[in-house]
């Protein structure tokens, strides 16, 4: 079994998935429009035809996937979860912290911790948490 998160960006899924491919290395599996429906029915769902009916991205490796639905969202409001990403190092948990910093707000800035060498939390330009944390060495 497993489980995957589906984030709906009420209307602003591509410009999301860009966002993470250029700041996380984002590579995207699947994007379907709602006008490319193999189902006739549902080509006129959403208002915006050119908007993303499903989207699956791939951030490391994890599988996340997106719809701008059929709710006209402005804003989404992401609460409950916070995703977390590990950083194999301190370079690269600053170079991770920055993009999604990038338009977005920070709640704790990246700091030496008791469980890692960094830690940092940050919600991003669309209203996502994010934790960045160094992973932890083996022992």
């Amino acid at each position: 079994m497993q489980v995957e998160t589906i984030l709906a960006f009420g209307g602003h899924s591509e410009a999301a998935i860009q966002f993470y491919t250029t700041a996380l290395g984002a590579e995207v599996i699947i994007m379907l429009r709602w006008k490319d429906s193999p189902d006739p029915a549902m080509r006129t769902v959403s208002a915006d035809p050119d908007k993303i009916m499903h989207a699956s991205f791939r951030i490391g490796n994890t599988i996340l996937m997106t719809t701008d639905g059929i709710e006209n969202l402005d804003q989404p409001d992401f609460k409950g979860f916070t995703l977390n990403l590990e950083a194999r190092d301190d370079a690269d948990a600053q170079r991770l912290f920055a993009a999604l910093s990038d338009g977005g707000k920070v709640q704790m800035p990246l700091a030496k911790t008791f469980w890692t060498s960094l830690s940092g939390m940050v919600t991003d330009r669309f209203g996502v948490p994010w934790m960045v944390n160094v992973a932890a060495e083996e022992k």
